[in-house]
């Protein structure tokens, strides 16, 4: 995406720079190409010119990789972990905010400024990083789906990996028509997977007094080894580092006024956007934690990490007959969300760090085939709980990139030269250097534990 700095007509709806309404074929032209309400419009409809960036993003925060972590988190440990769920969520939605600023306050995303910030060799060090963490999340997606179509359709696991390869051609059929489009097609999946877990906790009927209770922190979190694993890994499927970059690049395909009333307004309903959608993922991700508590915890199937297991267990134990369906659906759509947003992701921080532009396509085959690799030679080797097992490492590793990502989006969004009167305050500042370190200790501690 090239940034423009133009301002919009002064109209009903400012349309893009190009006089359209809707992105350009392919991955050119896309900042300014989504007209917004302006002038006698409503503030709803202003609002509404604005959500959907914040969905977008939200995807990442409840991939399948989100579920493996989950799943494992409340059959093991029951509802404890539902506090660490809450604070990967608020921490999410202050890094999300942060990387909405960056973009709408200085019209680069996040690897534009670090290639602009930072020397060659380190830009190059955030790249590699920050490539292996969509590879990791990639690989979350191609198990996610290949589990779903396995448990839906009893297609073998291997058959689905490689049928997971052709979600390309989806991803190419959608840009062709437009960002709307595609922001449209990711919320109508969001929403199938909201319904799905909404009918599954009514089932579950889970006691209110244990779900507040798992809000509450627990000292023992940090003290427990497999519990504290599982803690990090949450916090590694939740905050996506790749979403930074994505977010403050996607905020910008709004027609807004290039000036400093523009992008204020921008701001504020990019916020709310990303604000609501994130409180959106924090219930799915509550959702899987929670049923996965009330069906396995509390009758002693402890031991329910796997995806397939969750699957054959739910419907005998809710009572409910379409639950391990639902599951499997919502399973279903979150692999196949993840697939444009790892795609989009991808293309912004090749052409961020490297300024090297390759068709979409290609992007996205490069990276899905790096991710099927391991997933298939796993599966051959060690079959479904070495997948698994596979799953919740590559949450891990997502963690170790995250400060890879945050450092330098608070070095720049605290920068006055670079952001003016868009900095942040020191309040703030204080709270997201904060969040940064609490992100580096228990990287630390993974580390410390597993060495």
């Amino acid at each position: 995406m090239t940034p423009r700095n133009d301002d919009a007509p002064p109209s009903t709806f400012a349309p893009a720079t190009d006089g359209s309404t809707t992105a350009p074929s392919g991955d050119q032209g896309l900042t300014g190409s989504v007209r917004i309400a302006t002038g006698s419009a409503t503030w709803f409809r202003r609002f509404l010119s604005f959500v959907g960036p914040g969905y977008m993003v939200s995807v990442g925060y409840m991939d399948p990789g989100n579920w493996a972590t989950d799943l494992q988190g409340g059959s093991a440990f029951g509802y404890r972990l539902l506090c660490v769920i809450l604070l990967s969520n608020l921490m999410a939605v202050l890094l999300q905010a942060l990387s909405a600023r960056l973009g709408i306050a200085t019209g680069r995303d996040l690897a534009q400024s670090c290639r602009d910030r930072f020397p060659p060799v380190v830009n190059l060090l955030l790249w590699v990083t920050c490539e292996i963490a969509i590879v990791a999340c990639d690989l979350a997606e191609v198990i996610g789906t290949a589990v779903a179509l396995e448990l839906l359709f009893h297609i073998p696991l291997l058959g689905g990996v490689c049928i997971s390869g052709l979600d390309a051609l989806l991803v190419l059929a959608l840009m062709s028509r437009g960002f709307r489009y595609l922001e449209a097609f990711v919320m109508a999946l969001l929403g199938v997977i909201a319904v799905c877990f909404a009918i599954q906790v009514a089932a579950a009927a889970p006691p209110l007094a244990g779900v507040l209770n798992g809000l509450l922190p627990h000292a023992d979190i940090l003290t427990d080894g497999p519990m504290l694993y599982v803690a990090i890994s949450i916090i590694g499927a939740t905050v996506m580092p790749h979403n930074l970059y994505l977010h403050s690049s996607i905020v910008q395909t709004r027609a807004y006024a290039r000036t400093e009333g523009g992008r204020r307004e921008a701001l504020r309903w990019a916020t709310w956007d990303s604000t609501i959608a994130l409180t959106l993922a924090l219930f799915v991700n509550a959702a899987i934690l929670i049923v996965a508590a009330a069906a396995f915890h509390t009758t002693g199937h402890r031991g329910v990490s796997e995806i397939e297991d969750a699957y054959r267990l739910l419907s005998p134990i809710l009572g409910l007959s379409a639950a391990s369906m639902l599951f499997g659906l919502a399973l279903l759509a979150a692999g196949t969300n993840s697939t444009v947003t790892g795609t989009l992701a991808g293309q912004i921080v090749m052409e961020g760090f490297l300024n090297l532009r390759i068709p979409n396509w290609a992007r996205r085959l490069l990276t899905r085939g790096i991710a099927i690799v391991p997933v298939i030679a796993v599966t051959m080797m060690y079959g479904h709980q070495g997948v698994g097992r596979l799953l919740i490492a590559s949450q891990v590793v997502l963690s170790l990139q995250l400060p890879f990502a945050v450092i330098p989006l608070v070095i720049f969004v605290s920068d006055r030269r670079r952001m003016g009167t868009f900095a942040i305050s020191r309040p703030v500042s204080a709270l997201s250097w904060a969040v940064a370190l609490l992100i580096l200790l228990l990287n630390g501690k993974l580390l410390f534990d597993t060495l």
